[in-house]
């Protein structure tokens, strides 16, 4: 295989789901990861007749699961050349003093050891070769901090603070980092934010026109695609009618 591999955490869905249908039907070959092996499966199937793809099932947050998981990749899809640090969540919205611990562990786990794990997993690969590129997805919620984001605000800080020593620590390796910081999107987000209550997660993105999972796989596509000497290193994406992470123009 001479096309590029692109290996993408999160993959079933929201931003990760759209990244691999884009990179699918612009021949980059697909390393799908996630933890619901029947929709690994789908994605496989419905992808596969455009590139070639491969799946892994497993949660970042577990670090022997990460490593034993991309040991096992067939030799055609070893050499990773893009690395989606995808993989993220929000667990409620309460004030620190009122925080559900394990919800805390959920957040740092996922969003941030979770990171480590898999870009530990990749990285010496893209070292080896003097090559390669990471996305690291962040949010708004890596910028500002609002009213009981708390955890989730530290979470994605460290995820902007690691693209950055990332970026520092791989430069001599020739190795491109960015990260993109979206503002209000519409996925299963809010739905796990709220723990499956889906009206309230709805709520979230009345009124307005949210982003898309489409829309930021677009510019994922984007930031991939530039000749090797030009780094899109941080990008922040709103919606039209968002302005901060808590000012939103509602109808």
């Amino acid at each position: 295989m001479n096309q590029k591999i692109a290996l993408i955490t999160g993959a079933t869905s929201g931003i990760g789901k759209a990244t691999a249908e884009l990179f699918a039907k612009n021949a980059i070959n697909l390393i799908l990861c996630g933890r619901r092996a029947d929709r690994l499966r789908l994605l496989q199937n419905e992808l596969g007749s455009l590139t070639n793809v491969t799946t892994l099932e497993f949660d970042v947050s577990k670090r022997n699961e990460v490593f034993k998981a991309i040991e096992t990749l067939p030799k055609e899809f070893q050499n990773i050349d893009i690395l989606i640090n995808n993989a993220g969540n929000a667990h409620g919205l309460s004030s620190i003093q009122d925080g559900n611990m394990d919800d805390w562990d959920a957040m740092m786990d996922i969003n941030v050891k979770g990171l480590l794990y898999v870009s530990k997993a990749v990285i010496p690969i893209m070292v080896e070769r003097e090559d390669g590129f990471i996305v690291n997805i962040g949010s708004i919620a890596g910028k500002e901090v609002y009213p009981n984001g708390n955890v989730y605000c530290a979470s994605k800080h460290a995820v902007n603070a690691l693209n950055k020593a990332m970026r520092i620590d791989l430069n001599k390796h020739n190795i491109r980092v960015s990260a993109i910081h979206p503002g209000a999107v519409e996925t299963e987000f809010s739905e796990v934010r709220f723990k499956g209550d889906i009206d309230k997660a709805k709520n979230v993105y009345k009124g307005f026109k949210a982003l898309q999972a489409e829309d930021i796989a677009d510019i994922i596509h984007f930031v991939v695609t530039r000749p090797y000497h030009v780094n899109i290193e941080d990008l922040i994406v709103y919606p039209t009618a968002q302005a901060t992470a808590t000012i939103l123009k509602k109808d």
